[in-house]
């Protein structure tokens, strides 16, 4: 029920990256690969490319993207880059029909900034959109769950490929007037929230 509406690049493009593995070449075939502006997901798990070394690219945990010390601040790069993202173990990769390039992610690489309600056939969903326009319906493939990262339960939700969303505190407070707070027998605060047939209730 997600957003990942697939895009074919033309197989017979052939494209050569440098040595330094060029983040604006890479960007410059996404551009091309994906006809007028619409963002969409290309179908990576049908790509099956060489591993071609490591980029000096990080995704912070508080959602920065860093490039060879730089500061990432073209939000539309992010974006472009963020249909590419692929994860194999515990490793992020940039993937392409013709390279796949390990990225260091901190934490998870996406992060969602903004929770809505949606009804689809009767039955009210949660919908999740991260900061790189992805969409989230909440259900059985996508759930909501926390994990602990650097001593902090943090909240997150399964996305794709593998790939999973921070869910912010602004968005996280919002999830919380959306559902309903209870202590359990151990005097911890349970957080339920329902989304369609799901039920969730989460650890706080």
């Amino acid at each position: 029920m997600m957003n990942n509406e697939h895009n074919e690049p033309n197989p017979t493009k052939k494209v050569a990256f440098s040595d330094d593995k060029n983040l604006m070449g890479i960007a410059q075939y996404l551009k091309d690969a994906q006809p007028g502006h619409k963002r969409s997901i290309p179908p990576l798990e049908h790509w099956h490319p060489k591993h071609c070394g490591k980029m000096d690219l990080t995704v912070k945990a508080n959602g920065e993207w860093w490039h060879e010390g730089q500061l990432v601040k073209r939000q539309s790069l992010i974006e472009l880059f963020s249909t590419v993202l692929w994860k194999e173990g515990h490793t992020f990769y940039l993937k392409t029909p013709v390279e796949q390039i390990e990225i260091e992610v901190e934490d998870e690489p996406l992060f969602v900034n903004q929770v809505d309600q949606v009804d689809i056939e009767g039955k009210t969903y949660l919908q999740l959109t991260t900061t790189t326009q992805d969409l989230v319906i909440v259900d059985e493939q996508h759930p909501i769950f926390m994990r602990e990262y650097e001593g902090e339960l943090r909240p997150y939700v399964h996305v794709r490929f593998g790939l999973n969303a921070l869910i912010q505190r602004a968005a996280f407070f919002h999830l919380i007037e959306l559902g309903s707070l209870q202590e359990n027998a151990e005097g911890d605060a349970i957080l339920s929230l329902k989304s369609g047939d799901l039920l969730l209730q989460l650890g706080t």
